[in-house]
């Protein structure tokens, strides 16, 4: 589904030429697809806008132009973008004070598996939760999370005729639930998403 290719990447130089205007863009974009879970979590669902962004950016400010490196970040980041059944997001834990973060973060030990999505009267769905690799321990867990929301068709259909779509997470160090996304967020979510024929 990504049409992220190697070929269809700018060159550092013609990047830069658009880079100002193009993270205006994307801010704006990425607006309509960032959600706050609460005061202290925001979800941001990736897509290939986002996606393409995030590569870009890191070959500009990388300074990369050597094949192989180039090739390096695409394999790292495409995985981040949904595949039409699912919603792919970047799970942000954010206190601004490090002692008061640190202190939260030891209490928030599997809070990356209790964040939900749920569509009208459908099933819950859990996140799915760093599929590259473990980022937590006994001790405490990551500020940063990546998860997958796998939806199934139904789901897909209900969000395509405009069904609620409802947010939250259930943790004991940490609770939060958006009743409704707004409708905005909601259409452009909804577009990350493909209705089988």
């Amino acid at each position: 589904m990504t049409k992220i290719t190697r070929n269809s990447l700018l060159s550092l130089e013609d990047y830069a030429k658009i880079r100002k205007e193009k993270r205006k863009e994307v801010m704006a974009h990425k607006k309509m697809r960032k959600i706050p879970l609460g005061e202290h979590i925001t979800l941001l669902f990736e897509d290939e806008t986002t996606i393409r962004y995030q590569i870009q950016e890191m070959l500009h400010v990388e300074r990369i132009f050597q094949e192989e490196e180039i090739i390096h970040e695409l394999e790292t980041y495409l995985s981040l973008v949904p595949d039409g059944s699912n919603w792919k997001a970047t799970m942000m834990i954010e206190y601004p004070d490090p002692a008061e973060r640190a202190a939260h973060l030891s209490k928030m030990v599997g809070i990356e598996d209790k964040v939900w999505v749920k569509v009208g009267s459908f099933p819950t769905v859990y996140a799915i939760a760093d599929e590259d690799l473990d980022r937590e321990n006994d001790d405490k867990t990551s500020s940063v999370h990546f998860l997958r929301f796998e939806l199934t068709t139904e789901m897909i259909r209900a969000l395509h005729q405009k069904e609620n779509l409802s947010m939250g997470v259930d943790h004991p160090a940490y609770q939060a639930v958006i009743d409704k996304v707004n409708d905005n967020c909601r259409t452009s979510l909804t577009n990350d998403l493909v209705v089988d024929s």
